[in-house]
C-alpha cells in the first residue's frame, strides 16, 4: 500500500493529503512529510515522473497562445468569439485575472520541485546503477526550477539588463516548500543567478545518453536550455558556446526539404527534436487550437485567428518553412466562404493520434530544437561583433531552409537579419512577444489578408 500511495503522489504532484488504507491521514497536514516520502530511488522515480507529467500540463496551449494573440502577427477572425480577446486587444487583462493561471501553474510546479529537491538528499542509493538513476533525477528537479522560473521571469519581469538588474524586481524566488511564507519579489539578477545555479548542477548530475526526440531532460537539453538563459541575460560568449557545442555535436541536423520539414511538424519526425512532450492516445498534450478550426462537417476552417498578410509575406516562395508553417485553406467567417486564405499550419495535428475522422491538434510539443538553437548562436556572435561565425551560424538555418546565403553584412544590418530569420524560425512557438521585449522594440499589428474576414474595431488593429 505505501508503494501505491506514494506512486499516486508522484504522477499527481499533490502536495496535500496522503490517502491511507482505512481514513485520511492528516500528519502533516500542510506538507509532504519528508521523512517518509523519500526513502528510496524507486520513490524518487515515483516523484520524477509526477515531474514530467506536470511539464507535459504547462507547454503550449494556455502557456503559448496569450503571448501569440498580443503580438503583431495575428488578426482575430469574425468568428473568434472573444476567446483570448483581452490578450489580443491589450484591454482590461492588466486588471484582471486572464494571468493567473499561467502564474499559479509555474508556482504550483515549482512548489513540487522544491519537496523534490530536499527529499532526494534524504534517499542513499545502494548501487552504481542507483546511484547514476538518482543522480539524474536530482539533475531533473534542478533543471525544472530553473526553466519554471526563467518562463516566470520572462513573462513577468522586465527584460534582463546586466547594468540594472541588481535592482529591476524579478519574481518571488523560493527554493524551500513552506505555505506559510509571502515573499516579496527577488531583484532579477537573484532570480537569474538562482537558475544558472541549478542548471550548473543539473549538468553534471545528468547521466542520460542524448537522442534524438527525447522525452525526458538531457545534457543536450540542459545544454539548450542553458543557452537560452544566457541569450536572455545578454552573457553572449555563454549563449554563443553553448549553442555552438550542439550545432557542432551533429546530433540534430536541420532538415533541408519542405517534406522533411513537414514531417517534423505533422508527423512528429524527431530529427530536430533535443527534446519534446511525448504525445500519445493514452498521454494527451496541451493544444495550439486557434489557427485552423476545422469544420468537418463543411469541409471548410472557422480559425480564430489569422495570419496577417505581413507575416505571411515575411517568407519568401523559396522558403521552406512558408507551406510548412502555412498553408491555404477555404475558410466560411460570419456565413461566408473565403478561398485561399493562409492559415498557421504549424500544428495541424499527427493523423496518428487523432481519436476520430478528424484532427484533435494533437502533436509531440516541442520543447527545445536545434533550429532555435542555429538563432541564439547566431545573434549572440552578431552582439559578440562576432560577424564571421554570426554568418555561419545564419546562413547555416537560411540556406537549410531554402534560402540563399548572406556575405558582407555587419553592425546593425546583420543584426537585422539576424532577428528577422529567428522570429521566422520561431513563429508561433511562443517567444516573439519576448523577443521583441529583449530588443526593446514596439510593433504595429500587421495588414489583414482578408479585411472582411476579421475584426476591425478599437485595438484589434494598429
Amino acid at each position: 500500500m505505501k508503494k501505491i500511495i506514494l506512486g499516486l503522489v508522484g504522477l499527481a504532484v499533490t502536495l496535500t493529503v496522503i490517502t491511507s488504507c482505512k481514513k485520511l491521514d492528516l500528519k502533516p497536514y500542510d506538507a509532504i512529510d519528508i521523512a517518509t516520502g523519500f526513502n528510496t530511488v524507486q520513490d524518487a522515480k515515483y516523484w520524477n515522473s509526477g515531474l514530467y507529467s506536470a511539464l507535459r500540463a504547462r507547454t503550449y496551449g494556455t502557456y503559448n497562445v496569450p503571448q501569440e494573440v498580443q503580438g503583431d502577427q495575428l488578426n482575430a477572425s469574425g468568428d473568434f468569439g472573444n476567446r483570448n480577446g483581452a490578450f489580443h486587444r491589450w484591454g482590461a487583462f492588466l486588471n484582471a485575472d486572464d494571468f493567473s493561471g499561467v502564474y499559479q501553474g509555474y508556482y504550483s510546479g515549482l512548489s513540487n520541485v522544491n519537496v523534490m529537491i530536499k527529499g532526494f538528499e534524504q534517499i542513499q542509493a545502494t548501487a552504481g546503477a542507483q546511484t547514476d538513476s538518482l543522480n539524474t533525477y536530482k539533475a531533473d528537479a534542478r533543471m525544472m526550477r530553473a526553466y519554471y522560473y526563467h518562463e516566470l521571469a520572462v513573462r513577468y519581469a522586465k527584460a534582463y539588463n546586466p547594468a540594472t538588474a541588481g535592482t529591476d524586481l524579478g519574481v518571488p524566488l523560493l527554493t524551500e516548500f513552506d505555505l506559510t511564507v509571502k515573499p516579496s519579489r527577488a531583484t532579477l539578477k537573484a532570480v537569474y543567478d538562482q537558475i544558472l545555479a541549478d542548471i550548473a548542477i543539473a549538468k553534471t548530475l545528468n547521466k542520460r545518453a542524448n537522442v534524438k526526440g527525447a522525452r525526458y531532460f538531457t545534457p543536450d537539453a540542459v545544454l539548450a536550455f542553458e543557452a537560452r538563459v544566457r541569450l536572455a541575460i545578454q552573457d553572449w560568449a555563454g549563449a554563443y558556446a553553448a549553442a555552438s557545442t550542439l550545432i557542432a555535436s551533429g546530433r540534430y541536423p536541420l532538415y533541408n526539404t519542405a517534406a522533411g520539414l513537414k514531417s517534423y511538424w505533422a508527423t512528429d519526425a524527431s530529427q530536430e527534436d533535443i527534446m519534446r512532450i511525448n504525445a500519445t492516445l493514452t498521454e494527451p498534450v496541451n493544444t495550439n487550437t486557434i489557427y485552423l478550426g476545422l469544420n468537418g462537417a463543411g469541409g471548410f476552417f472557422q480559425p480564430d485567428f489569422i495570419p496577417t498578410q505581413t507575416v505571411v509575406d515575411s517568407y519568401d516562395n523559396a522558403d521552406i518553412r512558408k507551406n510548412v508553417y502555412f498553408e491555404q485553406k477555404l475558410i466560411q467567417i460570419q456565413g461566408v466562404k473565403y478561398n485561399n486564405v493562409w492559415l498557421v499550419n504549424k500544428f495541424p495535428g499527427n493523423p496518428g493520434l487523432f481519436t476520430t475522422t478528424f484532427t484533435n491538434y494533437q502533436n509531440a510539443n516541442k520543447v527545445f530544437r536545434i533550429g532555435e538553437v542555429y538563432a541564439i548562436a547566431a545573434e549572440a556572435a552578431a552582439n559578440l561583433n562576432d560577424t564571421p561565425n554570426a554568418l555561419t551560424a545564419l546562413n547555416g538555418l537560411r540556406q537549410a531552409r531554402g534560402l540563399a546565403g548572406l556575405s558582407g553584412l555587419s553592425g546593425a544590418t546583420l543584426t537585422n537579419e539576424v532577428r528577422a530569420e529567428r522570429t521566422r524560425e520561431l513563429n508561433f512557438d511562443g517567444f516573439h512577444l519576448w523577443d521583441l521585449k529583449r530588443w526593446g522594440l514596439g510593433f504595429t499589428r500587421g495588414a489583414a489578408q482578408v479585411p472582411a474576414a476579421v475584426q476591425q474595431s478599437t485595438g484589434f488593429t494598429g
